[in-house]
C-alpha cells in the first residue's frame, strides 16, 4: 500500500491554512543552506523523494485516514482542500520545483531549490509539503561531507602518489548499513556517498541508485574478512584462517581484505603474514589489505606500514613515496574527518603515498550529521494575497543568521561565483516536477560528473 503522503507532516502544519490571510491565493517557498560546518554544499537525493513519494497520487482514502486521525488529535483538517486535491485534481499535488541540478557544487547561503503553487484553491500545500522535502538536507549532507574528504584525500594523492585520478574513487568505503537508523537511511544516504566514491558494502545504496538514478551498478566491494571468520579458526588457528582467505580470493590481480587484530595484530604481521604466508602472498599476484580494527588510528596505522614494509618490502614512486609491495592498509575503526587529516599527514611524513591506505566510514559517514551540519531551512519567501505578489520575510532581531530571503528567487553565476537574486530569465534553477509530473531525470553518472569534474 501506498504511503499516505497527507500524513507526512508536522502537526503544527494541518491548522496553517487558516492562518494565512483570507485572500491568499499564492505561495513561494525556497530551500537554502544557511551555514553550516562546510563552506559549500554539494546537491543531492531531491529526485529520490520525487520518484519514492510525489509522483504518486492522492487517493480518496488518504483524504479520509488523515481526517479521522488529525481531528482526532486535536487540529482542524482541511477536508474539503485535500478532496479537492484528490478528485478533481485527480491525485496530482499542484505544486511546481525548481532546483540547481543534483551534484552541484554551491556555496551557502544560495537558493537551492524552490516550490511554489500552482493552484489558488490549495496554495497552502507548499507549507505542508516542508516536512518530506526538507529531507533533502540529508542526503545532500551526506555527499558534501564525502566530497569534502574526498578533496582532502584527493589533495594527499596528488602529493604522494603516481595516478591521483585512478585512484581516489576507491579511497573511502562505506560501512555504514549497520550504524543507521533504517533501511530508507542506508540507502538513500549511502547513494549520497556514491555521489564522489565507488566503493561500498551498503548493499541498499546500490538498490536505490538502480531504482532512482538510472545506475547499473553504483559500486563495488571485495571479499573481506570479519573478526567471526578469523577466531571461528580459534587462537591456535589463526594462521589457518588466513592461509583460507588466500586460498579462497587471493588469485592473480584479485583484492581481499583481512582484519588482523583479533589477538596480537604485530604478531600476525610479522610472523603470521610476514613470515609464514609471505611466499603465499607474493606468489598469488593478489593485493592483500591489511585491517587493523583497534587502537589509536594514526599511531597504529603508521606501525602497520612499518612492520608490513619490513616484510614485504616496497618500491618508490615517481613522486619519491614508498608504496608496499602486495599489501595495504584499510583504517576502518573510528574514522571521521579529523583521524583521516592525522592519518594522512603521518603516513606522509614517514614517506610512504596515499597509495598504501584506504578508509572504511560508518557512523560518521551516514549517521553524525544533522540538519545543523548545514543549517537548512525552507522559508517562505513570497504570497499573494488580493491579486498582490508580496515579498515576504523574517529576520528575527535575537539570531541575525535566521534572517529570510524575500521575494521570487534565481540562482545565476557571474564573475563573482553563484549568486542568488531577484527573479531572472538567467536562473539555473530548473523545473523538475510539476502538477505530479516528474519532468527530468538524472543519472548517477551525470550527477558524478557535476561533483568531480576532475574525471570528465
Amino acid at each position: 500500500m501506498n504511503t499516505n503522503l497527507i500524513l507526512d507532516v508536522d502537526s503544527y502544519k494541518v491548522s496553517h491554512w487558516l492562518q494565512y490571510p483570507p485572500d491568499t491565493t499564492a505561495m513561494y517557498s525556497y530551500v537554502e543552506s544557511r551555514g553550516g560546518k562546510y563552506p559549500i554544499t554539494v546537491f543531492f537525493g531531491l529526485q529520490y523523494i520525487l520518484k519514492r513519494y510525489l509522483i504518486q497520487s492522492i487517493q480518496p482514502w488518504m483524504v479520509e485516514e488523515a481526517n479521522s486521525l488529525l481531528t482526532a488529535h486535536g487540529l482542524p483538517f482541511n477536508y474539503e482542500g485535500w478532496r479537492y486535491i484528490a478528485e478533481d485534481l485527480k491525485g496530482r499535488l499542484p505544486v511546481r520545483i525548481k532546483a540547481v541540478p543534483e551534484g552541484s557544487i554551491i556555496p551557502i547561503h544560495n537558493v537551492l531549490m524552490t516550490v511554489e503553487s500552482t493552484d489558488t484553491k490549495v496554495f497552502w500545500l507548499v507549507s505542508w509539503l516542508e516536512t518530506l522535502l526538507m529531507r533533502v538536507w540529508y542526503p545532500t549532507t551526506v555527499a558534501t561531507q564525502s566530497w569534502h574528504l574526498k578533496k582532502l584525500i584527493y589533495e594527499s594523492l596528488l602529493r604522494t602518489a603516481d595516478d591521483p585520478d585512478s585512484e581516489i574513487n576507491f579511497k573511502l568505503h562505506d560501512f555504514g548499513a549497520r550504524g543507521v537508523s533504517s533501511l530508507e537511511s542506508s540507502g538513500i544516504g549511502g547513494l549520497a556517498h556514491l555521489v564522489n566514491f565507488q566503493g561500498s558494502d551498503t548493499v541498499q545504496a546500490l538498490v536505490y541508485g538502480q531504482k532512482y538514478y538510472n545506475s547499473p551498478m553504483a559500486a563495488y566491494s571485495i571479499p573481506a574478512a570479519e573478526h567471526s571468520t578469523i577466531t571461528a579458526w580459534g587462537r591456535e588457528g589463526e594462521v589457518l584462517a588466513y592461509q583460507n582467505m588466500l586460498t579462497q580470493f587471493a588469485k592473480s590481480g584479485s583484492v581481499l581484505a583481512v582484519v588482523s587484530d583479533s589477538y596480537d595484530l604485530w604478531n600476525a604481521i610479522d610472523h603470521l603474514w610476514g613470515d609464514y604466508l609471505r611466499e603465499q602472498v607474493l606468489d598469488s599476484g593478489a593485493t592483500v589489505v591489511i585491517r587493523p580494527d583497534s587502537g589509536n588510528p594514526m599511531e597504529i596505522v603508521a606501525k602497520t606500514l612499518e612492520k608490513l614494509e619490513a616484510r614485504f618490502g616496497s618500491t618508490l614512486n615517481s613522486k619519491g613515496y614508498r608504496v608496499l609491495n602486495a599489501m595495504r592498509v584499510i583504517q576502518g575503526d573510528g574514522v571521521d574527518e579529523e583521524s583521516i587529516t592525522a592519518i594522512l599527514k603521518k603516513t606522509e611524513s614517514l614517506g610512504f603515498s596515499s597509495t598504501n591506505l584506504a578508509f572504511g566510514m560508518g557512523g560518521a559517514l551516514l549517521q553524525k550529521v544533522n540538519r545543523d551540519t548545514q543549517k537548512f531551512a525552507m522559508k517562505c519567501s513570497e504570497v499573494t494575497v488580493a491579486g498582490e505578489a508580496i515579498p515576504v520575510y523574517k529576520d528575527p532581531i535575537t539570531d541575525p543568521s535566521k534572517a529570510s530571503k524575500k521575494g521570487r528567487l534565481s540562482l545565476v553565476k557571474n564573475e563573482f561565483g553563484y549568486q542568488t537574486v531577484s527573479n531572472s530569465s538567467e536562473d539555473l534553477l530548473e523545473v523538475v516536477y510539476e502538477n505530479g509530473q516528474l519532468l527530468q531525470g538524472q543519472s548517477l553518472d551525470t550527477i558524478r560528473q557535476r561533483a568531480w569534474p576532475r574525471n570528465t
